[in-house]
């Protein structure tokens, strides 16, 4: 199934996601047929080994110095780090092998590595809003001055368009640590406990010896194959095994959207897929109106039917600025029928 979307003048691809749930699976080795609560059990063994592994990533990481290093964006050699994140994660050696001698195929640790990667990433941002507060932290945390408040906007990156907001309700969470250890954490990682591991498998950082998605000439249903252990502790490669997981697609996906790899999720003796797509719509203009100077644009919050037939919406707000020159073009009555 090809996963480039073809867009026809004046369309752009806009991604999305469902959420569907897998009802039973088939193992393609045995013929057996798996109940919703026996393929819940095989994909929760893979989760756990795939969680298990990223949790050590963490440990050995979730610090000022990796996260750093991560977010530079090159390695030790000076190249330029791949954007995706378990290829990140590899370049810079940061890998990971499972415990108890269990036998995971490459494609298994990929998934562990882009696990671990995202909320190395995306912590960088709070880490440097802690540091930044904390390098420049007022006498009184409750009413800083303006020049303490001057000080640490100039601290932070884009600090001068930061919502006073986030700076003070990071202010209060330091403020909260002090009062319980007695004294300031050193960086965000003191403040902030390492993350949850989720128990998901994302498969979009497979390729088809792990997993492979095709969809039926309806395009109602996709078929995702993966490769499950038939134990919680494979010794072998002999004990992963394809299964068949047939999904029937939520009627918001489009029967042209281009459907990608979803994650699976375990949960409650079921199997939920998050279900990335990509669909086409028109692009985004830009309205042109032709303003003279001195005029302004005034008229009713309207919308279009699926008919094409303009309506306007029970509204008593009126689009445009209400001037001394267009307050009475703003008063006029719509000719617009209403919704």
């Amino acid at each position: 199934m090809s996963r480039k979307l073809p867009l026809a003048e004046g369309e752009a691809a806009r991604t999305a996601c469902a959420r569907a749930l897998i009802r039973s699976g088939m193992d393609e080795k045995t013929g057996e047929l798996l109940t919703a609560s026996g393929l819940a059990e095989r994909v929760g063994w893979c989760a756990d080994l795939v969680a298990g592994m990223t949790g050590t990533l963490l440990v050995g990481h979730w610090n000022i110095a990796g996260v750093d290093m991560l977010a530079s964006g090159v390695d030790a050699g000076g190249r330029k780090l791949p954007s995706t994140v378990w290829m990140a994660l590899r370049r810079l050696g940061w890998s990971v092998i499972p415990a108890g001698g269990v036998k995971v195929n490459d494609r298994i640790v990929r998934m562990a590595q882009e696990t671990a990667g995202r909320p190395l990433r995306s912590v960088k941002w709070r880490a440097d809003l802690a540091a930044g507060i904390l390098a420049t932290w007022p006498a009184d945390p409750a009413r800083r001055t303006l020049e303490e408040w001057d000080q640490v906007r100039a601290a932070i990156l884009g600090g001068p368009y930061l919502p006073s907001s986030t700076i003070r309700s990071r202010t209060r969470q330091i403020t909260a640590f002090e009062r319980k250890n007695g004294h300031l954490p050193a960086d965000v990682f003191e403040l902030e406990p390492m993350p949850r591991v989720a128990r998901i498998l994302l498969l979009a950082a497979c390729d088809g010896q792990q997993s492979t998605i095709e969809r039926s000439d309806d395009g109602q249903r996709i078929l995702p194959r993966l490769q499950l252990p038939t134990r919680p502790d494979p010794q072998r490669y002999a004990d992963w095994t394809w299964v068949a997981c047939p999904v029937t697609l939520p009627p918001t996906i489009a029967v042209n959207a281009v459907i990608q790899l979803p994650t699976l999720r375990p949960a409650g003796g079921k199997v939920w897929a998050d279900i990335a797509y990509t669909h086409p719509v028109p692009k985004t203009r830009r309205p042109r109106f032709p303003t003279p100077v001195g005029r302004t644009h005034t008229g009713p919050v309207g919308r279009v039917l699926a008919t094409g037939q303009p309506c306007q919406r029970p509204t008593h707000h009126k689009v445009g600025t209400r001037s001394h020159d267009a307050l009475h073009q703003a008063d006029r009555p719509s000719r617009l029928p209403p919704c």
